[in-house]
C-alpha cells in the first residue's frame, strides 16, 4: 500500500490523508501513520509544485551541465558531488553513466550568469576535469507534466 500512496502524491503533492484514504478505502490514521513513516525513512523529501515559470513571464534561463571529474579513491564521486549539491544555484544533480560523470540543472536569470557559473564556480573545482553546458530553449515536458498547451498552427491554410 505504501508504493500506491507514493504514486498518487508523486501525481499530486495536494493530496491529504484524508483523500489518500477515500481513495484507497482506508482509515485516515493508517494512512497519516504511514505518510509519518514515509517521511521519517525518508521516502518522502519534500512536497513541490511544478510552475511553468515560461508561461508566467518570468526572466529565467535552465541549463543542464554535464561534468568530467575525477573520483577520489576513498569516496569515488560522493566528495565532488557533496561540494557541487552545495551551491544554491544547483537543482539537481545526478551521477550518470556515458561520456561524462555528473549531470546537474542550473536555473538562472540570464545565460551570461550560467555561463559565470560554470567558468567561476565549477571548472576552477579540483576535481572537474571538463564541463559542457546545454540551455533550455523550452521545455516540453517535466516530472510527468505538459508544458505544451494548444496553439493552431498558424501555417496551416483554411
Amino acid at each position: 500500500m505504501m508504493e500506491q500512496i507514493l504514486k498518487l502524491l508523486e501525481q499530486n503533492a495536494r493530496l491529504s490523508a484524508e483523500d489518500l484514504a477515500a481513495m484507497l478505502d482506508k482509515p485516515v490514521e493508517e494512512i497519516a501513520a504511514m505518510l509519518d513513516m514515509a517521511a521519517e525513512k525518508g521516502y518522502i523529501r519534500g512536497y513541490r509544485t511544478l510552475v511553468d515559470w515560461e508561461a508566467f513571464g518570468a526572466n529565467t534561463v535552465r541549463a543542464i551541465i554535464e561534468l568530467q571529474v575525477k573520483p577520489k579513491k576513498s569516496r569515488g564521486f560522493d566528495e565532488i558531488a557533496d561540494i557541487i549539491a552545495d551551491f544554491d544555484e544547483v537543482e539537481s544533480l545526478m551521477l550518470i553513466s556515458g561520456g561524462y560523470d555528473l549531470q546537474l540543472v542550473m536555473k538562472g536569470r540570464s545565460f551570461q550568469e550560467i555561463a559565470l557559473f560554470v567558468a567561476k564556480r565549477l571548472s576552477p573545482l579540483d576535481d572537474v576535469l571538463s564541463t559542457a553546458t546545454h540551455f533550455v530553449l523550452h521545455t516540453y515536458k517535466k516530472d510527468g507534466a505538459r508544458y505544451v498547451t494548444e496553439e493552431p498552427d498558424e501555417r496551416e491554410c483554411n
